[in-house]
């Protein structure tokens, strides 16, 4: 069966206690579906109060809501039975809609076929994922605003690719024109201007980078580690930064054996804070799980986006660390202060500070553009950095309009393929595979 011959069902809303369950049936069959289960025929556009039944039995009572097509969310029929919470109720619910001749739907498939009916862009599907995984009221504003965007809005990611698609094909149209001349009548001054264009377009290039960026940090959490020895006062700053007691805090050095993680809101940015067991130094005797212990705070240090370290205790045991990601503190202040910024987990001195220093640290990851590593999935990202690549690297002083061309076309044909690639199953699948299976 094609998707637009079968019908679907799924429960929409978390199984467990609640005052309210959702079964959502989209397809052909929806509106039989529903006659057959509910005491009231569904009604466009109104809502029926209903008892649903299987036969003589009654399953719930509740709500019934009908979509007719295409005015729905997927694009189909559709129905949805308001019923009780629980785990009983939709699933009896659910079950007698697949023995009337629905199915089971896959994971994220009422989003699939709702792009697939032209009910939302890609990018939208992607905005409505990032939506409901939002860990901060920053990222569900940045995700939100993607997914109301207007496709003729000029921030339109698409529409900005494309802005630099044209601007690239405008400079490798000048330099074809000028293989009908004489290089050497060319000048200086024709590739000067080429040149600047090529440098305004790479600038622009890095804020959108910058930006994606950002939305990735803000969909996926930043890691933050907090890198000290034995009881430096990591869990009580952890404690500290969270405003509440998520870490177990004693005198007895080494409390923490294995990293303790908890998800805080800094600035809006949305951040996996660790609280990584104490190293000590190297030489020095210690157990079995101590070494585990500290070779996970060493892998963890060596992964985050940012280190919250004590003093120097990163370079004193040989942890090699991007000097931007770290954050140098002098720990329990009210005691001992120092050259670092002084941070106090007692009196919360400092906290505050080193919360909009994680944020300023993250603020700058986003806006570098070297960033080499994996972007599975980033698609508009990494042909903007592919891109950005290729422009860097051409060299106008040789005054070549052939090579020069040659590299600008490369350039232009990366943009080209990220506004106007088609998408395969795989980049399909991989994206709504992602969704919870109700939606």
């Amino acid at each position: 069966m094609s998707f637009r011959e079968d019908t679907i069902a799924a429960v929409a809303t978390p199984l467990g206690r609640g005052g309210v369950a959702v079964v959502r049936v989209s397809g052909p069959k929806a509106f039989e579906i529903a006659s057959n289960l509910s005491t009231k025929a569904p009604k466009v556009g109104r809502i029926v109060f209903a008892r649903f039944i299987e036969g003589d039995k009654i399953l719930d009572e509740g709500l019934l809501l009908s979509f007719k097509a295409p005015a729905s969310f997927t694009g189909e029929d559709v129905v949805e039975f308001q019923c009780h919470g629980g785990t009983v109720a939709p699933q009896r619910i659910l079950d007698a809609t697949i023995h009337l001749g629905a199915r089971l739907a896959r994971r994220g498939e009422f989003t699939e076929r709702a792009f697939l009916n032209g009910k939302m862009s890609f990018d939208q599907a992607e905005a409505l994922l990032d939506f409901i995984d939002a860990k901060t009221e920053r990222a569900a504003d940045a995700a939100l605003g993607e997914l109301v965007l207007e496709e003729s809005s000029q921030s339109n990611i698409k529409n900005v690719i494309r802005k630099f698609y044209d601007e690239t094909i405008a400079i490798s149209t000048e330099l074809e024109y000028s293989l009908d001349v004489d290089e050497s009548d060319l000048g200086d001054e024709f590739f000067n201007r080429l040149e600047e264009k090529s440098s305004n377009l790479i600038k622009a290039i890095d804020l959108e980078a910058s930006r994606l960026k950002e939305r990735r940090i803000l969909r996926e959490g930043a890691l933050v580690v907090l890198l000290g020895p034995p009881n430096a006062g990591k869990s009580s700053l952890l404690n500290a930064i969270l405003s509440e007691a998520r870490a177990i805090v004693s005198d007895i050095a080494g409390t923490t054996r294995d990293s303790i993680e908890a998800w805080a809101d800094i600035a809006g940015w949305p951040v996996k804070l660790v609280d990584t067991a104490g190293i000590r130094k190297s030489g020095e005797n210690f157990s079995e799980i101590e070494a585990e212990g500290v070779r996970r705070s060493e892998e963890l240090a060596k992964k985050a986006d940012v280190v919250i370290a004590f003093g120097d205790f990163a370079d004193e045991c040989g942890i090699n660390l991007e000097a931007s990601k770290v954050i140098k503190i002098t720990p329990k202040c009210d005691l001992k202060r120092g050259d670092a910024l002084n941070v106090s987990a007692l009196t919360h001195e400092g906290v505050e500070e080193l919360k909009l220093e994680v944020a300023a640290r993250l603020k700058l990851l986003a806006s570098k553009s070297d960033d080499n590593q994996s972007l599975e999935g980033e698609r508009y990202l990494t042909s903007l950095l592919r891109a950005r690549g290729v422009l860097a690297a051409v060299d106008f002083k040789m005054c070549d309009a052939v090579l020069i061309g040659n590299e600008m076309r490369r350039a232009s044909q990366i943009l080209g393929e990220a506004v106007g690639a088609n998408y395969s199953d795989d980049i399909l699948s991989g994206l709504f595979s992602r969704f919870c299976v109700g939606k």
